[in-house]
């Protein structure tokens, strides 16, 4: 699916007074994307609430934060380029990274044509080896732990490649979380990780000021020495900046840095929580797009066109996907292990 734009989009200058720190080109970019991101999670939704899926758990709320963490990325196969470990929480970035629209559908319909698990997992529990996007778990937070074999890796190989891994606030208090704080911070074994914490301050409904001793998430990276930011991953300017700037820092130094992003979380925890919409939440993407409008970037009516014209292909492709086959029983030990056909005994 290409990116949707009106015709004859005129770019206009920024407004003195909006005071945007990036370039409008790159603005328009990210919310094109958020847009695509927003829409497809809301098709998912649509999807398991006609009974076209499972479950569904994703993240709309953090677009702000992860369409720019897409952008920011070395895409690529090898240690040359960026490793991903990331949670169930990451349509935006896949999304942003190139990943067809239809095929995070396919997924949710569990159709033999997924290509992330042949049918065989939830929505939004990708993989793809040739973005080094290791495969999502519903296992909260292991990704902490096996991203320290490619943070390794990825030292041992030198360059600019780092490795990226995120997840949310409540697994935090699983021992993969810490196990991933003192092997990237050892002295003069240091790996270069970029360490995300994505805090709704939810743990499905437990609230996180319950379970939290600590005043903010970061604070446990100070005590190994870890460089460290808190940032509203509901401010696109923000997220971005400070992703570049975690980034840039990561691939020369070949050291750890750490973000705790505060997030919304639009919908829920999952469909297991009836996956409406939660009001009171702020919502970045409407508040991007006032700022858009504010700035004199993108009219009201532009942005509302984009919007449709993401639906209608949202729509179209889901109405192919219902087309399409299931995997068959036969198949059901196929891939147990790499390049497994049928029962391994």
């Amino acid at each position: 699916m290409k990116e949707i734009v009106n015709e004859g989009l005129r770019l206009r200058p920024k407004s003195a007074g909006a005071k945007l720190r990036l370039e409008p080109e790159l603005l328009i970019k990210i919310h094109n994307n958020m847009v695509k991101a927003r829409v497809l999670e809301e098709r998912l939704i649509r999807m398991y609430k006609q009974s076209d899926g499972y479950f569904w758990i994703g993240g709309p709320g953090e677009e702000a934060f992860n369409i720019p963490l897409g952008l920011l990325v070395k895409k690529g196969q090898g240690l040359d380029y960026d490793f991903l470990h990331l949670h169930y929480r990451s349509a935006g970035i896949m999304s942003t990274l190139g990943m067809e629209p239809i095929d995070a559908l396919r997924q949710m319909k569990n159709t033999a044509t997924d290509p992330f698990s042949g049918g065989r997992n939830f929505s939004n529990h990708f993989s793809k080896r040739a973005w080094n996007v290791a495969p999502v778990a519903s296992t909260i937070e292991t990704q902490y732990l096996i991203a320290i074999g490619s943070g390794i890796a990825h030292k041992r190989h030198g360059g600019s490649g780092i490795t990226i891994v995120n997840g949310g606030d409540a697994g935090t208090a699983e021992g993969d979380f810490a196990s991933c704080l003192i092997w990237s911070s050892r002295p003069g074994n240091e790996l270069p990780m970029l360490i995300i914490v994505t805090n709704n301050q939810w743990g499905i409904s437990t609230a996180a000021s319950t379970q939290h001793g600590e005043k903010s998430i970061t604070d446990r990276a100070k005590a190994f020495g870890i460089k460290n930011a808190i940032v509203n991953g509901n401010d696109v300017e923000e997220s971005y900046l400070a992703l570049q700037e975690a980034m840039n820092y990561i691939r020369k130094e070949r050291k750890p840095f750490f973000i705790e992003s505060r997030v919304s979380r639009l919908y829920g925890h999952s469909s297991a929580t009836g996956c409406n919409l939660i009001t009171e939440e702020e919502d970045s993407l409407v508040t991007f797009e006032a700022k858009l409008e504010a700035a004199q970037i993108l009219t009201r009516k532009e942005m509302d066109q984009i919007r449709e014209n993401y639906n209608a292909e949202m729509l179209e492709v889901s109405q192919k996907v219902k087309q399409e086959p299931l995997p068959d029983g036969s198949t059901i030990y196929d891939h147990v292990y790499t390049g497994q056909k049928g029962k391994y005994w």
